[in-house]
C-alpha cells in the first residue's frame, strides 16, 4: 500500500514539474510582465507559449501507435488499387 501511495505522489510531483506545467507558467508570467508594464511584445508571446503549451498538450495525448496503424493501413490500401488500376489498363490495352 505504501508503494502505491508513493508512486501516486511521484507522479504528482512529476505532473507538477513537467514540462507542460512550466511553459505554461512562462506564459503567465510573460502575458502579466507584458500587461503591467505595457509591452505587446511580451504580451504576444506569453500568448503564444500559453497556446504552445496547450497544443503540446493535445498532442502528447494522442494515440501515436494507433494513428501510425491506420496511416500504414491507408498506405497500403492505396497502394492496392494502384496496382489494380495498373492491372485494369494493362488488360485493356491487351483487349485493343
Amino acid at each position: 500500500m505504501d508503494r502505491d501511495k508513493e508512486k501516486q505522489e511521484i507522479s504528482l510531483i512529476g505532473r507538477l514539474f513537467s514540462l507542460e506545467a512550466l511553459l505554461i507558467l512562462m506564459g503567465i508570467f510573460c502575458l502579466v510582465s507584458g500587461v503591467t508594464t505595457g509591452e505587446a511584445t511580451q504580451v504576444f508571446w506569453g500568448v503564444m507559449i500559453i497556446g504552445g503549451a496547450v497544443v503540446l498538450h493535445f498532442v502528447r495525448k494522442k494515440d501515436w501507435k494507433k494513428h501510425w496503424e491506420e496511416q500504414e493501413r491507408l498506405k497500403a490500401l492505396c497502394e492496392m488499387r494502384e496496382r489494380e488500376k495498373k492491372e485494369r489498363e494493362h488488360r485493356d490495352a491487351e483487349n485493343l
